[in-house]
């Protein structure tokens, strides 16, 4: 699908998809980092989300998707970064994650020392979208760095070489989940560097969406036994009746794309969504919420 067909199917503003296609033409990928240009698999759907991300990115501004699981973060942040016309850099936070990772390490080549470029210094060089996964779980090293990239100033000192200036269309979309084991409170002045978009929680329109968009040739009334399946199983961990583990948009999909490969429904939902809950009250109460929608006698054919 086109990017404009796309926005206008979304009924965006057509002053928004003016100024998307204005930017799109001003900056023009680098060859070097065409291939990161990439077609999201999954569309993101969601008007007011997307109005939302789209002015703040053309005003310059990062973004900040917080929500709980399986809201589309990361799914709405390729969709930006494929909406602007940009290469993307997936840059996920964890215990080890320090400024080497981001800006660059020393490297031996050809007889002398080198920068071996880090995905921050990539996406400024390049004007790429640097997607900051989990950021919530950066360690001070590299939130140290996150703070100069993300100034006003948009510039980054790389110690023993230069200063780099960002990239005019460079921008950065931070993801984080809450809850989850090392994460932390982002401080107030990472926070301020963002603008920051609360993910809403999925809608049976949205999901409808989604599952046809993917599955064209699923049955209709198999697809929305899926979509209540997911429906039930937020109901669930919203009442705190279990976890949030089962609670897996990806799962489903995945398990949608096996049975398309001819495998047995129930065996694929286990796969996907009920052998993802690791305590054993827990899987039956997701057992029994999967037997409501998904007979166990359905075979491929009555899905597609």
């Amino acid at each position: 699908m086109e990017v404009i067909d796309y926005l206008e199917e979304q009924n965006i503003h057509p002053g928004l998809l003016r100024d998307v296609e204005k930017f799109r033409e001003k900056y023009p990928v680098n060859r070097e980092a065409s291939y990161r240009v990439v077609t999201p698999t999954m569309p993101f759907f969601g008007k007011e989300i997307l109005e939302m991300g789209i002015a703040a990115l053309l005003q310059q501004e990062n973004l900040l998707l917080t929500g709980s699981k399986a809201t589309g973060k990361n799914v709405l942040a390729e969709n930006l970064a494929w909406i602007f016309g940009r290469p993307s850099y997936n840059i996920s936070f964890h215990v080890n994650t320090g400024s080497a990772e981001l800006i660059g390490t020393d490297t031996f080549e050809d007889n002398q020392v080198k920068l071996r470029k880090g995905s921050i210094y990539q996406c400024a060089e390049y004007g790429g979208f640097g997607i900051l996964d989990e950021i919530n779980m950066a360690k001070n090293d590299a939130v140290s760095v996150l703070h100069a990239t993300l100034d006003y100033r948009r510039n980054i000192d790389v110690p023993g070489y230069d200063k780099i200036e960002l990239h005019e269309a460079a921008r950065f979309i931070g993801t984080m989940n809450y809850g989850y084991a090392g994460t932390k409170e982002l401080n107030e002045a990472l926070v301020s560097r963002f603008m920051v978009i609360d993910m809403p929680e999925q809608t049976v329109e949205t999901l409808d969406k989604i599952l046809h968009q993917m599955f064209p040739e699923g049955k209709k009334e198999a697809l929305e036994q899926f979509i209540g399946l997911f429906m039930d199983l937020q109901v669930k961990a919203e009442n705190g009746e279990i976890s949030t583990k089962a609670l897996d948009l990806r799962g489903i999909l995945a398990a949608l794309k096996t049975i398309r490969q001819g495998l047995d429904p129930w065996k694929a939902i286990r796969m996907g969504v009920i052998n993802k809950c690791f305590d054993g009250f827990e899987k039956e109460i997701v057992e029994d919420v999967v037997m409501t929608r998904i007979p166990q006698e359905w075979t491929w054919e009555n899905v597609f």
